[in-house]
């Protein structure tokens, strides 16, 4: 186990991901100001229900696009791998901000091809009904299930399902079990929109031939 600063953030953040933050509470500066002068990583950890989650995500800073004239803070961070807190502190020793030891999940990496085509498939459908062809477009063919995760209609309780998931094909699992679930439901969606558009307007029907 080793001592990590922590970010408890009302989101999921995955390995990486880049996330960019804006800083303003004094506590997340010094943060931010520990980070540039140690070069040290601090963790995520989602807060659901009123709570600091068990898992998060260790991140790195890469830069600071902005500071303001009140120290606030415009920052790019990274994902890189995700933890399990089994001490939270509200404060690391002399700090602000809070800190807890932590002990790294290991994740098995290995992905399921066959399930592979299948999801990119369906993933395929969901972006062409909600009209953003080109997210699949830029889609690169080693894409992990991290890299659509926060593109697929989670909600924050799934999102973080999936961080609780140590491998690949168990994620695969919970993305094909999604989309098989919402995928019709968003197709009679659009059936019902076209039908909608219809009413009232001149119709060109073919009669039944009897």
């Amino acid at each position: 186990m080793r001592l990590l600063p922590l970010f408890p953030l009302n989101i999921v953040v995955y390995p990486g991901e880049k996330l960019n933050l804006h800083i303003f509470e004094p506590r997340y500066r010094q943060l931010v100001h520990d980070c540039l002068e140690t070069d040290m990583t601090f963790g995520i950890p989602p807060y659901i229900q009123d709570s600091v989650s068990l898992l998060g995500t260790e991140v790195r800073l890469v830069g600071v696009e902005k500071v303001y004239d009140n120290g606030e803070m415009d920052i790019r961070t990274r994902g890189l791998r995700v933890f399990r807190v089994q001490e939270f502190f509200r404060q690391a020793p002399g700090k602000l901000y809070a800190a807890g030891q932590v002990e790294d999940i290991v994740d098995d990496s290995e992905e399921d091809a066959v399930l592979k085509t299948h999801i990119t498939e369906q993933v395929r459908k969901l972006y062409d009904i909600l009209g953003l062809r080109k997210l699949f477009l830029d889609l690169p063919p080693d894409y992990k299930i991290y890299d659509i995760a926060h593109h697929l209609g989670f909600n924050i309780d799934q999102e973080y399902q999936l961080l609780e998931a140590t491998s690949e094909h168990e994620r695969q699992e919970i993305v094909r079990e999604h989309l098989d679930h919402i995928l019709p439901v968003l197709l009679e969606t659009e059936r019902l929109k076209d039908r909608v558009r219809l009413n009232g307007h001149f119709k060109n029907l073919t009669p039944p031939n009897f």
